[in-house]
């Protein structure tokens, strides 16, 4: 077993990580740590963390999903009842470089200690605190779980059919996203420390961390009459088709975004009518035809098996991928040559997880390792160079006031939403990030349409999505098919510290612009290319969108009814995912090169980001050989748990009794006090035997309130609520308006429009957003003079020829141009 044996030393060998309190948040940001070898210590009480006891379960009880976010770890037990409780905990708080504190969510019986005073004393400590829904606002004091708090953030209510009730996943999605979240929190403040030799500390909300997956929605206001109805199952706008569909053997998830994707997926059905339907050119315009268009193709799918339609579909670069069962991942060869599923040991059962997406090529993460026991030490514990000392208890907090990536330079090749979400992070984070377009082929999220109208219009410099995930940047174009476009790129490269691309795989090698021949320029620069499946994969020509991600995890899997579909949750589940994996892979390159002088190569496939999701169903069934069971909206722990109807049209909320004072509340709530003092119903278990009865009789409650007055009665008698919100509900959130969530900013264009802030703040106030997205190549004079010296007359002559701009070709124009870099 990989984690039996003493690993080398590995980039984050020389930290010490101490985490309290129990959440699956601070959980994984935990876990992230002891994948690059930190030495973290698991604070728990004689019991065990509670997340032990969590479902589902292994044959012998053990909890695969605990499993998941603890491999790796070392525990330590500490009863608050001993009377040296709180002088243990703070002398290995004191001991330690990084406090992840989960005690908000659930103390776990941590003895209570005063942070502020270690703080104090160890300047140098980096804080991070987690909690449902931060510090301060009206939901603060709410009980939740993951499925309220995705019913409040608008992540449920347009899944499923069209009727209802919305159909969600059991669990596991808030922690995976808030942990990504906490850990690029801590590893920027590492990297400041570096550099300034202080801690900093962070409060992450939960809520807010799920928010990622829906800031394009919630603003997009002139999408209201799409966005804000369910479509059906495997439907969503704004894009169609966009979903998982039945093949003659097993599933295919296919996507069309483009005018050349619809049509080569038109030619591959030979439904040639379709093809050539000027209405059904765009995605959005298909949304209006879903049925007609349906019945046309959705026959000829099951003529074919998903294999053969997968190999069909590659060969015409449409995004398309086989939809896998729980034991297809599990016998997939090349997910466990690259470390996207790991052995870990339960006790004394031996199975498989989800391992490090974060596959750094020079410093890889550990391959799977062991869960301690209450109170046990893993065998390479305690074997560090301290960090922290007296030089940097001393250095006081000068310095603090600047954001953590102050210095830090960024050449983005990114487009979309996975690539600038991770660029956009850092930059928010205080980088200097240069995103390079080209007036040829801009970002994507411009807009794919082309016609001289959209063009004529500069209809590409309003699109919201696009304003969204590249503020806080500055903007260049260079054409990169052309030999002074390289030669740019190259001069701009050798200064950075990150380059940052989500091409197809052999795009920028292709170019001249591979890692072998970056390093020989610069060797500390750290590049990361975000490919779908992997710069090594069997499917590395393959398209991906975000949807094609979620397609291809084995998520959709265990989403659903039991006779039903695979499902999918999102449109893109798989952007804003791959986007924080992302991130949180070059902030952990960046520590190594800033302490060895020496960059890397990561190779981040996105399809692999999305397993963590699953992660519980592969334990579970690599052990026991049992296929998952779905649950449609109901748990496997928690009983009752559901979605159910309110006063209204199409109106729902999220209830969920995680314990028996809770259901007990529940049923006195609801006006069944014979439930609650029936010692027969005292057990979720026992409560499955009837759960069908306790359904109805919430519903028949629900039903006779508005959504949010339901909330308010359930909160009140301390039941896990979260009325099932729409996207664009979040615009007017009164705990969001509270916080200052969404900030406003002015652009040209636009004008003053919404920003989305992130989930980790250092203050009350979350992170100011210092300047707008850049116009296409709005900084090109100030980069191409400033940075690498261009005379003016360089410049014009630059543009002269097309290799810069500020204005984007239109179709005809682009006829004349050559070939595209990048489909």
């Amino acid at each position: 077993m990989a984690g039996e044996m003493k690993p080398r030393s590995q980039v984050l060998s020389d930290f010490r990580v101490v985490e309290i309190g129990s959440s699956a948040a601070t959980g994984y940001c935990a876990r992230l740590f002891a994948d690059f070898g930190a030495d973290v210590q698991k604070v728990e009480p004689p019991v065990g963390d509670p997340l032990r006891r969590s479902a589902p379960l292994t044959g012998k009880g053990q909890s695969a999903w605990f499993a998941f976010l603890n491999f790796n770890k070392s525990s330590v037990v500490i009863d608050s009842a001993d009377p040296d409780a709180i002088a243990r905990l703070s002398a290995l708080i004191e001991d330690c470089d990084i406090l992840i504190d989960g005690r908000d969510v659930d103390p776990a019986d941590c003895p209570s200690i005063d942070i502020a005073a270690i703080r104090q004393r160890r300047p140098g400590l980096i804080y991070l605190e987690a909690s449902w829904f931060g510090r301060e606002g009206p939901y603060a004091g709410f009980a939740a779980t993951d499925s309220t708090i995705r019913a409040l953030a608008g992540l449920i209510k347009l899944v499923g059919s069209v009727e209802g009730p919305p159909l969600h996943a059991p669990d596991f999605q808030t922690g995976v996203l808030a942990g990504l979240w906490g850990f690029i929190a801590a590893t920027s403040s590492a990297v400041a420390r570096m550099q300034r030799g202080t801690g900093r500390s962070w409060s992450l909300s939960i809520f807010e961390s799920s928010l990622a997956l829906n800031e394009e929605f919630m603003l997009e206001e002139f999408a209201r009459r799409d966005v804000t109805r369910r479509l059906g199952i495997n439907r969503f706008w704004p894009n169609f088709p966009a979903g998982i569909y039945e093949a003659k053997e097993g599933w295919i998830g296919i996507t069309t975004i483009t005018p050349a994707q619809w049509r080569a997926f038109c030619d591959m059905l030979g439904i040639f009518e379709l093809r050539d339907d000027p209405a059904l050119a765009l995605g959005h315009d298909r949304l209006h035809h879903m049925e007609q268009i349906e019945q046309h193709f959705l026959p000829r799918l099951k003529t074919r098996t998903a294999q053969e339609w997968f190999a069909e579909g590659l060969k015409r670069k449409i995004p398309i991928v086989p939809v896998p069962a729980i034991s297809d991942l599990l016998q997939d060869k090349e997910k466990m040559v690259r470390g996207a599923i790991v052995p870990v040991l339960v006790g004394d059962e031996k199975g498989l997880t989800a391992g490090s997406m974060q596959r750094l090529t020079s410093t890889p993460p550990r391959r799977g390792g062991r869960v301690p026991a209450p109170g046990e030490q893993q065998g390479f514990a305690q074997s560090r160079r301290k960090l922290t000392g007296t030089a940097l208890a001393a250095s006081g907090w000068i310095g603090v006031d600047e954001p953590p990536l102050q210095g830090i330079r960024v050449i983005d090749f990114t487009m979309g939403w996975a690539g600038p979400l991770c660029t956009r992070t850092l930059a928010d984070l205080g980088a200097d990030v240069i995103k390079i377009e080209a007036i040829q082929y801009p970002d994507w999220w411009r807009g794919v349409d082309r016609r001289p109208a959209y063009v004529d219009g500069q209809m590409y410099e309003k699109t919201l999505r696009f304003c969204i995930m590249n503020r806080n940047k500055r903007g260049v174009t260079l054409d990169l098919t052309r030999p002074q476009g390289i030669a740019l790129a190259k001069r701009l490269l050798a200064g950075a510290d990150l380059v940052v691309d989500n091409y197809s795989v052999d795009v920028l090698p292709k170019l001249g612009l591979g890692y072998d021949v970056l390093r020989t320029l610069n060797p500390r620069l750290v590049m990361m290319s975000m490919s779908a499946f992997g710069t090594n994969s069997i499917y590395r020509d393959c398209r991906a969108y975000g949807s094609t991600l979620e397609q291809g995890s084995g998520l959709p899997s265990v989403i659903g009814n039991a006779n039903g579909p695979p499902v999918m949750s999102h449109v893109a589940f798989g952007d804003a995912v791959g986007g924080l994996n992302g991130c949180a892979a070059v902030l952990v390159a960046l520590i190594h090169a800033r302490t060895t002088g020496r960059g890397q190569f990561i190779d981040l496939a996105q399809i692999e980001c999305m397993m963590p999701f699953a992660a519980p169903w592969l334990t579970v069934h690599s052990i026991g050989g049992k296929p998952p069971k779905r649950y449609g909206n109901r748990h496997p722990q928690f009983v009752p748990h559901g979605c159910f109807r309110c006063e209204g049209e199409d109106n729902w909320i999220v209830v969920a009794a995680t314990d028996e004072d809770m259901w007990q509340r529940l049923a006195l709530l609801i006006g069944r006090p014979d439930w609650a003092t029936d010692t027969l119903l005292k057990s979720a278990e026992a409560r499955r035997g009837i759960e069908d009865v306790i359904e109805r009789g919430i519903e028949a409650w629900t039903i006779t309130h508005d959504a949010d007055e339901a909330m308010s009665q359930l909160q009140t008698a301390k039941v896990a609520a979260g009325v099932a919100r729409l996207p664009i509900d979040l615009r007017k959130d009164r705990h969001l308006r509270s916080r200052a969530y969404l900030q406003e900013i002015e652009r040209a264009f636009i004008g003053k429009h919404p920003q989305p802030s992130m989930p980790i703040r250092e203050s009350p106030d979350p992170c100011a957003i210092r300047t707008a997205a850049p116009t296409l190549g709005q900084h090109n004079r100030e980069i191409l003079s400033g940075f690498l010296n261009l005379s003016d007359a360089e410049i014009a002559q630059l543009a002269s020829e097309g290799i810069i701009g500020t204005a984007m070709l239109s179709e005809g124009e682009l006829a004349k141009a050559r070939k595209p870099f990048r489909d």
